[in-house]
Formats: structure tokens, C-alpha cells, sequence
């Protein structure tokens, strides 16, 4: 009979990753199962177009990765992980030119915005500038984690955060301030109308003035490999090429840990309808170009940044989200969120060519092609932008979902952000990882706090399980 491990993680996402290093840190013995042929879940690269071409099929830029309270706890970079940051954190452009920046510099973000708005963007941010560390580390936690280390900011915080972003640039005059502020906040693919999109705004904001929007040199799969070399290095094991599909197929062990969709978990473990409510959220269409040299941008800032979100108006930004999330169709003039990571980091591209990435929002399970649609858009900001493409590689809904099978229908973000799922992954309750399974867990971007590469979900869950472990000796 094989031996009794302690715990088992299915998934090799960043999330599963940082939970089965935080068990094996405390001693425990872990294994991990991925059905893919490497680990990363959606922080890997792959040669998508051309030989020599290394673009990342999901996750590309991490503020959330430099500035996780769960990654920073690791000695990550001893396991090939360096952070490679632009002179710009993003660039929103306008298609006369202009821009609208996010700078390591509040100032210089703050001028972007033009004379009417500068200071107000200064007064928004001040009471959280320098306290990167401890907001963050209050707000991604869950309560059972101990009290926040700073309530009074954490609160301050809460107030501004739970706000809909559309509220939140009602305090702006202009237009550039207005749309910087909604294009971040459309990373969560929800319209600006929603509650609590004003935190994710504030957060992208305050991390560009604090921790920068870096790349990971080589491309994401280099957080994933610095991630499992780290686990092995504390005695964990990863296999991969394993697709699970019943619990009994797995080894004896005290917990189950699920780097998946509540879906997948649901079915694997047996649980049935256990996750019938859980929502799944608009998805995106996204391109990956090989190009014949660098994107030809109007705008100088753009030519500088890392990320460019392209939507010049809110409401035009607005109407591209709403389309998605709530209308059940493609935009006609889509929301751009793009990332060109050869502005700082050479190697993912042969010399003088560079790799760039985009996608667009669409409905969940859409099976249409947005590329003529994404084009058009790139080509109002920057002209000539298809005269450089050497290939491109789409991937609308369907793909991405065979690619990570936690994308259902397409969405990147493993669940809605609407409703009490806003603020409660997947459900409102005291412990969000446990599952009516007592061994059985959930530690994916399913799960709180929110979707992205920071491992945190997976931090909090590993912290759920340990103290499971503990209570049953």
C-alpha cells in the first residue's frame, strides 16, 4: 500500500504551487498533479507563432506578483525568478497622440493627467502611498488570519474601494484621469458600473508607485518554474502529464488541495452540485503577434511602458465591457489590454523583432473572431501596425479553455466579479477554501481574493488546511 501523505495538490497554477510550498515549509509532505506537460497554469510561455518568438499565453505583466505578500516570504530569485521593470508601468494613450501614464513616479502620473486633475490624483493616493506592505497584506488575508496590521487604512481603504470606478472618476475633470482609472478597473472584466471595481483600480495605481508592473525575464513560465524548484528543494514532489478525473486516482493523503475550477473540483471529489451557484464571468479574445519590429505607437509614453490599454473614453470603455458582461455580444469597438515585453526584456524575441500581446473582451463560450475587430482598434493608435506582423496565433474562448481548464467558457478570471462574488470567492462563508469534503479544498483564483499571479489564494488556502491538519492530530 502506498504511504499516507499529508496533502495532495491537483493543479500546477501558481496557486497550487504556493500552497503546496507554504505545507511543505511547515514539514509536511506534499505532492503535486498537473495535467499539463510542464507547470503554470497561467503563468507559462510558449513558442505560440514563430521559432524563436517566447510569448506568454495568459498572464503577462505581475504588479501583484512583485508585490505579493506570499511570493516576497520566498527566496524565489536562488530559482531563476528576476523581475524586469519598463520606465513606464502602463501607458493609455489617445489616438491624437497624448497619453495618460502610470509612472514609478506619482508625480509624473499625476501631470499626465493634466492640470485640473493632477492634484487630484495626488490627494486620492497620498494616504496610501508607503504603505504598499501592510494594505495589501490586510486586504488579500482573510479574517481568521489575525487583525489587519493597519485597520485605520485598511478602512480608509474599504470606503474609497467598494465604490464602482464610474463613482470613483467622478472626482476627475477630465478625460485622461477618467479613463486611466476605468481601464484598470477592466482588468476584472466587469462593467464600471460594478461595485468595488474602484479597489482594483486603486491597487494597479498604488502598485505602479510602489512596486512597479514588471515582466519576468524569459517570460511567466519563469514564476512557475522558480515556484516548483523552490517546492523541490523543501521535498515536495510534481508530476506531470497526470490528468486526474476521481479522487480515488490519487494517493492516500490528508488533505486534497484543488488548483482548479469549482467545477472541476466538484466533479473530481465527488461533491455533485456543491457548486452549482458559483458564476462564471464574461471571457476574452486574445492574440499573440510576432512582429517585424516595435509597434509603431502615436504616442512617445507608449513607445516606453510595459502594458498599453487601448479606449480612449470611458464611455467607450464602458460600452465594450458592458457588451460582454451584460449584453451577451462582442463590442463592436473593443477594450484593449495589450503588453509588449521586448521594451525591457530582449530575449523574447530574435534580435530586432519583438512579441506582443492583446486580447479583447467577449461573452463567455463566444465562438466568434474579434481579430479584424482588435486590429482596427490597434491600428487608430498605432498606424501601420499590421504591416509589421510576421504571424499570430487567436485564441478565442474554446481555445483558452483547452489551454487552462479553469478558463470555463473563457473566462481568465475563474469566476465573476459581480454579486456577493465580488467579495466572497466562490461563496459567502467564514473559511472560502473548505468544501463539504472535510480533506477536500479549494485554492484557486475560484477562491479568495481574486484572480491573478500572486499565489495568494493559494497562501490562505494552505493556511486553511494546516490548521485542519493540526486540530485532527
Amino acid at each position: 500500500m502506498p504511504s499516507l501523505c499529508d496533502a495532495v495538490v491537483v493543479g500546477a497554477g501558481p496557486n497550487g504551487l504556493t500552497a503546496a510550498v507554504e505545507l511543505a515549509r511547515r514539514g509536511l509532505s506534499v505532492e503535486v498533479f498537473e495535467a499539463k506537460e510542464t507547470v503554470g497554469g497561467g503563468a507559462r510561455t510558449e513558442e505560440l507563432t514563430l521559432p524563436g518568438f517566447r510569448h506568454d499565453p495568459c498572464s503577462a505583466v505581475h504588479p501583484m506578483g512583485v508585490g505579493s505578500p506570499a511570493f516576497n516570504r520566498m527566496p524565489l530569485e536562488k530559482y531563476g525568478l528576476t523581475w524586469l521593470h519598463p520606465e513606464l508601468a502602463l501607458a493609455h494613450p489617445f489616438p491624437d497622440g497624448r497619453a495618460a501614464v502610470l509612472s514609478p513616479s506619482p508625480g509624473e502620473t499625476a501631470a499626465s493627467l493634466g492640470p485640473r486633475d493632477a492634484g487630484t490624483y495626488r490627494r486620492m493616493l497620498a494616504p496610501y502611498l508607503g504603505k504598499w506592505e501592510t494594505l495589501v497584506g490586510d486586504f488579500l488575508k482573510v479574517p481568521w488570519d489575525g487583525p489587519p496590521r493597519d485597520p485605520v487604512t485598511l478602512a480608509r481603504f474599504g470606503v474609497n474601494g467598494i465604490q464602482p470606478v464610474s463613482w470613483l472618476t467622478r472626482r476627475f475633470r477630465d478625460e485622461p484621469a477618467r479613463a486611466l482609472l476605468s481601464g484598470l478597473a477592466g482588468h476584472v472584466i466587469a462593467p464600471t458600473t460594478t461595485l468595488a471595481t474602484s479597489a482594483i483600480a486603486l491597487v494597479f495605481a498604488l502598485a505602479a508607485h510602489e512596486v512597479g508592473w514588471p515582466v519576468a525575464r524569459g517570460g511567466s513560465q519563469a514564476i512557475s518554474d522558480a515556484l516548483a524548484g523552490y517546492l523541490r528543494a523543501l521535498g515536495g514532489t510534481v508530476h506531470t502529464g497526470v490528468e486526474v478525473k476521481r479522487l480515488d486516482e490519487l494517493p492516500p493523503a490528508r488533505a486534497y488541495v484543488f488548483d482548479t475550477s469549482p467545477t472541476a473540483l466538484a466533479r473530481i471529489a465527488g461533491l455533485g452540485r456543491a457548486f452549482d451557484h458559483f458564476r462564471y464571468g464574461a471571457a476574452v479574445f486574445k492574440i499573440d503577434y510576432a512582429l517585424d519590429g516595435p509597434v509603431p505607437w502615436r504616442s512617445e509614453a507608449a513607445r516606453r511602458a510595459g502594458p498599453v490599454h487601448l479606449g480612449p473614453g470611458t464611455r467607450e470603455i464602458n460600452a465594450a465591457l458592458r457588451a460582454a458582461a451584460v449584453d451577451g455580444r462582442a463590442p463592436d469597438v473593443p477594450f484593449l489590454i495589450t503588453s509588449q515585453p521586448g521594451v525591457v526584456d530582449p530575449s523574447r524575441a530574435p534580435e530586432g523583432k519583438q512579441v506582443f500581446w492583446v486580447y479583447g473582451h467577449v461573452p463567455n463560450g463566444w465562438d466568434g473572431d474579434l481579430t479584424d475587430a482588435i486590429e482596427r482598434q490597434i491600428e487608430r493608435f498605432a498606424p501601420g501596425f499590421r504591416d509589421l506582423v510576421l504571424a499570430r496565433a487567436t485564441a478565442g474562448p474554446a481555445e483558452l479553455e483547452r489551454r487552462n481548464a479553469n478558463y470555463v467558457g473563457g473566462d481568465i478570471a475563474c469566476g465573476a466579479f459581480s454579486g456577493l462574488q465580488t467579495m466572497f470567492r466562490p461563496r459567502a462563508r467564514f473559511n472560502p477554501y473548505a468544501t463539504a469534503h472535510p480533506a477536500v479544498f479549494l485554492c484557486s483564483s475560484a477562491s479568495w481574493p481574486a484572480p491573478g499571479v500572486h499565489g495568494m489564494s493559494g497562501h490562505n488556502a494552505a493556511k486553511a488546511v494546516w490548521r485542519r491538519l493540526r486540530r485532527a492530530v
